[in-house]
Protein backbone atom coordinates (compact mmCIF):
# COMPACT_ATOMS: atom_id res chain seq x y z
CA UNK A 1 0.00 0.00 0.00
CA UNK A 2 1.57 2.90 -0.97
CA UNK A 3 1.08 5.71 1.67
CA UNK A 4 -0.37 9.50 0.34
CA UNK A 5 1.74 12.39 0.92
CA UNK A 6 0.82 15.07 3.52
CA UNK A 7 -0.52 18.26 2.76
CA UNK A 8 -1.38 21.02 4.71
CA UNK A 9 -3.36 23.92 4.00
CA UNK A 10 -3.04 26.97 5.89
CA UNK A 11 -5.42 30.11 5.55
CA UNK A 12 -5.95 33.42 8.19
CA UNK A 13 -9.53 33.08 8.56
CA UNK A 14 -12.29 31.23 7.94
CA UNK A 15 -14.72 33.71 6.65
CA UNK A 16 -16.55 34.18 2.79
CA UNK A 17 -14.03 35.09 0.64
CA UNK A 18 -11.94 34.79 -2.53
CA UNK A 19 -9.02 32.92 -0.50
CA UNK A 20 -11.06 31.13 1.36
CA UNK A 21 -13.34 29.48 -1.66
CA UNK A 22 -9.85 28.91 -3.36
CA UNK A 23 -8.64 26.77 -0.38
CA UNK A 24 -12.13 24.58 -0.37
CA UNK A 25 -11.97 23.89 -4.16
CA UNK A 26 -8.18 22.94 -3.92
CA UNK A 27 -9.15 20.62 -0.71
CA UNK A 28 -11.74 18.77 -2.58
CA UNK A 29 -9.77 18.71 -5.88
CA UNK A 30 -7.03 16.94 -4.28
CA UNK A 31 -8.47 14.98 -0.64
CA UNK A 32 -8.59 11.68 -3.00
CA UNK A 33 -4.69 11.98 -3.72
CA UNK A 34 -3.57 13.47 -0.73
CA UNK A 35 -3.72 12.97 3.10
CA UNK A 36 -4.85 16.97 2.92
CA UNK A 37 -4.97 19.17 6.68
CA UNK A 38 -6.41 22.42 7.08
CA UNK A 39 -5.28 25.02 9.73
CA UNK A 40 -7.09 28.23 10.13
CA UNK A 41 -7.33 31.18 13.00
CA UNK A 42 -11.11 30.39 13.82
CA UNK A 43 -14.57 28.54 12.58
CA UNK A 44 -16.60 30.14 10.08
CA UNK A 45 -17.80 29.17 6.33
CA UNK A 46 -14.80 27.30 5.36
CA UNK A 47 -14.75 24.93 8.34
CA UNK A 48 -18.16 24.36 8.25
CA UNK A 49 -17.73 23.44 4.60
CA UNK A 50 -14.79 21.02 5.19
CA UNK A 51 -16.55 19.45 8.04
CA UNK A 52 -19.16 17.11 5.95
CA UNK A 53 -15.45 15.79 4.43
CA UNK A 54 -12.40 13.47 6.21
CA UNK A 55 -10.31 16.31 6.41
CA UNK A 56 -8.65 17.29 9.55
CA UNK A 57 -8.71 20.99 10.67
CA UNK A 58 -6.27 22.32 13.20
CA UNK A 59 -7.79 25.81 14.59
CA UNK A 60 -4.95 28.15 15.11
CA UNK A 61 -6.21 31.10 18.06
CA UNK A 62 -3.58 33.03 17.55
CA UNK A 63 -3.89 33.31 13.58
CA UNK A 64 -5.63 36.83 13.00
CA UNK A 65 -5.13 39.33 10.10
CA UNK A 66 -3.98 42.73 11.87
CA UNK A 67 -0.09 42.39 13.15
CA UNK A 68 0.36 41.32 16.80
CA UNK A 69 3.39 40.44 18.00
CA UNK A 70 2.55 38.51 20.59
CA UNK A 71 -0.02 36.43 18.98
CA UNK A 72 2.19 36.31 15.97
CA UNK A 73 4.99 34.76 18.07
CA UNK A 74 2.42 32.25 19.66
CA UNK A 75 0.90 31.13 16.16
CA UNK A 76 4.29 30.35 14.80
CA UNK A 77 5.07 28.47 17.83
CA UNK A 78 1.63 26.53 17.31
CA UNK A 79 2.26 25.87 13.79
CA UNK A 80 5.65 24.53 14.47
CA UNK A 81 4.15 22.17 16.84
CA UNK A 82 1.15 20.91 14.05
CA UNK A 83 3.87 20.85 11.71
CA UNK A 84 6.27 18.31 13.77
CA UNK A 85 2.55 16.43 14.81
CA UNK A 86 1.42 15.99 11.12
CA UNK A 87 4.36 15.66 9.26
CA UNK A 88 3.30 17.37 6.32
CA UNK A 89 5.63 16.92 3.13
CA UNK A 90 4.33 20.41 1.53
CA UNK A 91 2.36 23.04 2.83
CA UNK A 92 0.75 25.15 0.97
CA UNK A 93 -0.41 28.66 2.66
CA UNK A 94 -3.19 31.32 1.50
CA UNK A 95 -3.41 34.97 2.50
CA UNK A 96 -0.73 37.49 3.46
CA UNK A 97 -0.85 36.66 7.35
CA UNK A 98 -0.99 32.92 7.06
CA UNK A 99 1.88 33.19 4.17
CA UNK A 100 4.31 34.49 6.52
CA UNK A 101 3.28 32.12 9.62
CA UNK A 102 3.75 29.35 7.29
CA UNK A 103 7.08 29.77 5.38
CA UNK A 104 9.02 30.81 9.05
CA UNK A 105 7.23 27.55 10.37
CA UNK A 106 7.86 25.67 7.39
CA UNK A 107 11.45 26.90 7.42
CA UNK A 108 12.35 25.77 11.02
CA UNK A 109 10.67 22.39 10.16
CA UNK A 110 12.44 22.20 6.99
CA UNK A 111 9.29 21.15 5.28
CA UNK A 112 8.55 23.12 1.77
CA UNK A 113 6.23 26.05 1.43
CA UNK A 114 3.87 27.22 -1.23
CA UNK A 115 2.22 30.15 -0.88
CA UNK A 116 -0.29 31.60 -2.75
CA UNK A 117 -0.73 35.71 -2.86
CA UNK A 118 -4.05 36.62 -3.59
CA UNK A 119 -3.66 39.97 -4.17
CA UNK A 120 -0.43 41.83 -3.44
CA UNK A 121 -0.53 43.96 -0.07
CA UNK A 122 1.98 46.46 -1.84
CA UNK A 123 -0.14 46.78 -5.57
CA UNK A 124 -1.38 50.57 -5.78
CA UNK A 125 -5.04 51.53 -4.02
CA UNK A 126 -3.56 50.26 -0.59
CA UNK A 127 -2.86 52.74 2.02
CA UNK A 128 1.23 53.72 1.21
CA UNK A 129 2.27 52.61 5.05
CA UNK A 130 0.73 49.19 4.25
CA UNK A 131 2.08 49.12 0.69
CA UNK A 132 5.56 49.86 2.20
CA UNK A 133 5.20 46.90 5.45
CA UNK A 134 3.72 44.65 3.11
CA UNK A 135 6.48 45.72 0.48
CA UNK A 136 9.13 45.40 2.90
CA UNK A 137 7.59 41.77 4.68
CA UNK A 138 7.27 39.91 1.46
CA UNK A 139 10.92 40.16 0.37
CA UNK A 140 12.02 38.94 3.65
CA UNK A 141 9.62 35.97 3.32
CA UNK A 142 10.04 35.33 -0.22
CA UNK A 143 13.10 33.55 -0.22
CA UNK A 144 11.71 30.95 2.47
CA UNK A 145 9.00 29.96 -0.36
CA UNK A 146 9.69 27.39 -2.89
CA UNK A 147 6.94 28.35 -5.53
CA UNK A 148 4.80 31.48 -5.04
CA UNK A 149 1.51 31.22 -6.78
CA UNK A 150 0.43 34.26 -8.18
CA UNK A 151 -2.82 34.49 -8.86
CA UNK A 152 -2.58 36.94 -12.29
CA UNK A 153 0.32 37.64 -14.47
CA UNK A 154 -0.24 41.28 -13.60
CA UNK A 155 0.88 40.23 -9.87
CA UNK A 156 3.63 38.02 -10.86
CA UNK A 157 5.30 40.75 -12.94
CA UNK A 158 4.27 43.32 -10.10
CA UNK A 159 6.40 41.37 -7.71
CA UNK A 160 9.42 40.65 -10.23
CA UNK A 161 9.52 44.66 -10.82
CA UNK A 162 9.82 45.27 -6.90
CA UNK A 163 12.38 42.39 -5.95
CA UNK A 164 9.70 39.87 -4.73
CA UNK A 165 10.43 36.07 -5.52
CA UNK A 166 12.40 35.49 -8.89
CA UNK A 167 11.62 34.27 -12.29
CA UNK A 168 12.38 30.48 -10.68
CA UNK A 169 10.11 31.13 -7.43
CA UNK A 170 7.16 33.18 -8.77
CA UNK A 171 4.56 31.27 -10.92
CA UNK A 172 1.16 31.80 -12.13
CA UNK A 173 -1.62 30.07 -11.75
CA UNK A 174 -5.24 31.65 -12.08
CA UNK A 175 -7.94 30.64 -10.37
CA UNK A 176 -9.99 28.44 -11.81
CA UNK A 177 -14.14 27.52 -10.22
CA UNK A 178 -16.38 24.46 -10.98
CA UNK A 179 -18.91 24.73 -13.59
CA UNK A 180 -22.94 24.70 -13.35
CA UNK A 181 -26.09 24.64 -16.00
CA UNK A 182 -26.80 27.98 -16.29
CA UNK A 183 -29.28 30.08 -18.99
CA UNK A 184 -27.64 32.81 -20.61
CA UNK A 185 -31.61 34.06 -21.50
CA UNK A 186 -30.95 37.26 -19.19
CA UNK A 187 -34.42 37.56 -17.07
CA UNK A 188 -37.03 40.31 -18.23
CA UNK A 189 -37.08 42.69 -14.64
CA UNK A 190 -38.16 45.98 -14.21
CA UNK A 191 -36.23 47.47 -12.80
CA UNK A 192 -33.49 46.16 -13.76
CA UNK A 193 -31.23 44.07 -11.41
CA UNK A 194 -27.78 45.12 -10.76
CA UNK A 195 -25.81 43.10 -8.45
CA UNK A 196 -22.43 43.64 -6.43
CA UNK A 197 -20.58 40.78 -4.15
CA UNK A 198 -17.80 41.93 -2.29
CA UNK A 199 -17.09 42.60 1.51
CA UNK A 200 -17.60 45.68 3.30
CA UNK A 201 -13.79 47.36 4.01
CA UNK A 202 -10.95 49.34 2.45
CA UNK A 203 -10.51 46.75 -0.27
CA UNK A 204 -13.34 47.14 -1.91
CA UNK A 205 -15.25 50.53 -3.52
CA UNK A 206 -19.38 50.10 -2.94
CA UNK A 207 -19.33 54.09 -2.64
CA UNK A 208 -18.46 54.66 -5.96
CA UNK A 209 -20.79 52.43 -7.10
CA UNK A 210 -23.45 54.28 -5.12
CA UNK A 211 -22.61 57.45 -6.24
CA UNK A 212 -22.93 56.37 -9.91
CA UNK A 213 -26.17 54.75 -9.14
CA UNK A 214 -27.00 58.17 -8.04
CA UNK A 215 -26.64 59.80 -11.59
CA UNK A 216 -28.64 57.59 -13.10
CA UNK A 217 -32.25 59.02 -12.40
CA UNK A 218 -33.38 58.41 -16.04
CA UNK A 219 -33.49 54.70 -15.60
CA UNK A 220 -35.13 51.99 -13.47
CA UNK A 221 -32.87 49.99 -11.79
CA UNK A 222 -32.20 48.38 -8.40
CA UNK A 223 -28.75 47.48 -7.15
CA UNK A 224 -28.14 43.87 -4.66
CA UNK A 225 -24.63 44.24 -2.27
CA UNK A 226 -23.93 40.94 -0.98
CA UNK A 227 -21.21 41.06 1.58
CA UNK A 228 -20.96 42.49 5.48
CA UNK A 229 -18.10 44.17 6.96
CA UNK A 230 -16.89 47.27 8.72
CA UNK A 231 -18.08 49.65 5.95
CA UNK A 232 -21.15 48.38 5.83
CA UNK A 233 -22.90 51.22 8.20
CA UNK A 234 -21.39 53.95 5.98
CA UNK A 235 -22.48 52.79 2.72
CA UNK A 236 -26.17 52.67 3.76
CA UNK A 237 -25.83 56.45 5.46
CA UNK A 238 -24.34 56.89 1.87
CA UNK A 239 -27.12 55.66 0.03
CA UNK A 240 -29.69 57.50 2.17
CA UNK A 241 -27.48 61.11 1.54
CA UNK A 242 -27.90 60.31 -2.00
CA UNK A 243 -31.37 59.59 -1.72
CA UNK A 244 -31.01 56.07 -3.44
CA UNK A 245 -31.57 54.14 -0.17
CA UNK A 246 -34.78 52.59 -2.04
CA UNK A 247 -33.03 51.55 -5.35
CA UNK A 248 -30.26 49.66 -2.84
CA UNK A 249 -31.02 46.03 -1.31
CA UNK A 250 -28.07 45.54 1.16
CA UNK A 251 -28.23 41.60 1.85
CA UNK A 252 -25.59 41.03 4.00
CA UNK A 253 -23.53 37.45 3.74
CA UNK A 254 -25.32 35.14 1.39
CA UNK A 255 -24.63 31.17 0.91
CA UNK A 256 -26.96 31.25 -2.53
CA UNK A 257 -24.77 33.92 -4.61
CA UNK A 258 -25.00 31.87 -7.72
CA UNK A 259 -29.45 31.92 -7.35
CA UNK A 260 -28.94 35.79 -6.99
CA UNK A 261 -26.75 36.05 -9.82
CA UNK A 262 -29.04 34.26 -12.27
CA UNK A 263 -31.75 36.53 -10.79
CA UNK A 264 -29.59 39.40 -12.03
CA UNK A 265 -28.98 41.19 -15.10
CA UNK A 266 -25.49 42.93 -14.67
CA UNK A 267 -22.70 42.25 -12.27
CA UNK A 268 -20.52 45.33 -10.81
CA UNK A 269 -17.22 45.02 -8.86
CA UNK A 270 -16.18 48.29 -7.95
CA UNK A 271 -12.90 48.05 -6.33
CA UNK A 272 -9.05 49.54 -5.35
CA UNK A 273 -7.02 46.59 -5.84
CA UNK A 274 -7.28 42.92 -6.42
CA UNK A 275 -5.62 39.66 -7.24
CA UNK A 276 -8.21 37.91 -9.51
CA UNK A 277 -11.73 38.24 -8.23
CA UNK A 278 -13.33 35.03 -7.70
CA UNK A 279 -16.29 36.78 -8.00
CA UNK A 280 -16.17 37.72 -11.18
CA UNK A 281 -15.43 34.24 -12.44
CA UNK A 282 -18.52 33.70 -10.46
CA UNK A 283 -20.65 36.53 -13.05
CA UNK A 284 -19.10 35.13 -16.38
CA UNK A 285 -19.98 31.37 -15.22
CA UNK A 286 -23.77 33.33 -14.86
CA UNK A 287 -23.40 34.29 -18.21
CA UNK A 288 -23.75 37.98 -16.62
CA UNK A 289 -21.81 41.00 -18.38
CA UNK A 290 -19.68 42.87 -15.93
CA UNK A 291 -18.54 46.14 -15.18
CA UNK A 292 -15.38 46.27 -12.84
CA UNK A 293 -12.78 48.87 -11.82
CA UNK A 294 -9.15 47.96 -14.18
CA UNK A 295 -6.81 47.17 -11.17
CA UNK A 296 -4.39 44.59 -11.25
CA UNK A 297 -5.75 40.85 -12.34
CA UNK A 298 -9.10 42.18 -13.60
CA UNK A 299 -8.22 43.26 -17.07
CA UNK A 300 -6.76 39.29 -17.62
CA UNK A 301 -10.76 38.52 -16.83
CA UNK A 302 -12.77 40.92 -18.74
CA UNK A 303 -12.01 41.83 -22.00
CA UNK A 304 -13.32 45.44 -22.31
CA UNK A 305 -15.87 46.05 -24.74
CA UNK A 306 -16.56 42.24 -25.31
CA UNK A 307 -16.93 40.55 -22.10
CA UNK A 308 -18.12 43.55 -20.21
CA UNK A 309 -16.25 47.44 -19.51
CA UNK A 310 -13.69 48.29 -17.55
CA UNK A 311 -13.90 51.50 -15.86
CA UNK A 312 -10.92 53.32 -13.69
CA UNK A 313 -10.64 53.45 -10.40
CA UNK A 314 -12.97 55.59 -8.22
CA UNK A 315 -14.21 56.86 -11.78
CA UNK A 316 -18.22 57.97 -10.90
CA UNK A 317 -18.83 59.15 -14.29
CA UNK A 318 -16.84 56.06 -16.00
CA UNK A 319 -19.40 53.66 -13.86
CA UNK A 320 -22.47 55.22 -14.32
CA UNK A 321 -22.07 55.45 -18.91
CA UNK A 322 -20.86 51.74 -18.62
CA UNK A 323 -24.20 51.13 -16.39
CA UNK A 324 -26.26 53.06 -18.50
CA UNK A 325 -25.42 51.36 -21.99
CA UNK A 326 -25.72 48.32 -20.66
CA UNK A 327 -29.53 48.89 -18.97
CA UNK A 328 -30.37 50.25 -22.09
CA UNK A 329 -29.01 47.66 -24.52
CA UNK A 330 -30.31 44.32 -23.93
CA UNK A 331 -28.89 42.93 -27.28
CA UNK A 332 -25.28 44.15 -25.99
CA UNK A 333 -26.08 42.45 -22.68
CA UNK A 334 -26.81 39.42 -24.36
CA UNK A 335 -23.52 39.18 -26.68
CA UNK A 336 -21.18 39.84 -23.70
CA UNK A 337 -23.26 37.33 -21.42
CA UNK A 338 -22.43 34.44 -23.92
CA UNK A 339 -18.47 36.39 -24.33
CA UNK A 340 -18.03 35.80 -20.96
CA UNK A 341 -19.42 32.54 -20.69
CA UNK A 342 -17.47 31.28 -23.53
CA UNK A 343 -14.29 32.87 -21.81
CA UNK A 344 -14.83 31.21 -18.40
CA UNK A 345 -15.27 27.69 -20.02
CA UNK A 346 -11.95 28.27 -22.14
CA UNK A 347 -9.61 30.25 -19.27
CA UNK A 348 -11.22 30.01 -15.95
CA UNK A 349 -12.14 26.19 -14.89
CA UNK A 350 -11.59 24.46 -11.97
CA UNK A 351 -9.77 21.75 -13.89
CA UNK A 352 -7.12 23.64 -15.83
CA UNK A 353 -6.40 25.32 -12.15
CA UNK A 354 -5.99 21.79 -10.27
CA UNK A 355 -3.73 20.44 -13.04
CA UNK A 356 -1.69 23.86 -12.90
CA UNK A 357 -1.45 23.24 -9.20
CA UNK A 358 -0.35 19.81 -9.04
CA UNK A 359 2.56 20.72 -11.35
CA UNK A 360 3.65 23.22 -8.86
CA UNK A 361 3.44 20.70 -6.17
CA UNK A 362 5.25 17.62 -8.02
CA UNK A 363 7.92 19.84 -8.77
CA UNK A 364 8.18 21.06 -5.29
CA UNK A 365 8.24 17.16 -4.22
CA UNK A 366 10.46 16.07 -6.90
Amino acid sequence: MVLKKVLLYIVTQSDLGGAQSNVLDLIRGFQQEYDVHLATGNEGPLTESVAVTDISVHLLPNLVRPINLLYDFLVIKKCVSLIQKIKPDIIHAHSSKAGLIARIAGSICKVPVVFTAHGWGFSLGNPPIRRWIALFSEKLAAPLARKIICVSESDRQLALSLGVGSQNSLVTVRCGIGNIAVSLASPARNPARLIMVARFNEQKDQATLLKAIAQLNDHSIHLDLVGSGLSWESCKDLAKSLAIEDQVSFLGDRRDVPNLLAQSQIFILSTHYEGLPISILEAMRAGLPVIATSVNGIPEEIEHGKTGFLVAREDVLSTANALSTLIQSPDLRQKMSEAGRQKFLQEFTIERMLNEVKAVYEQVLN
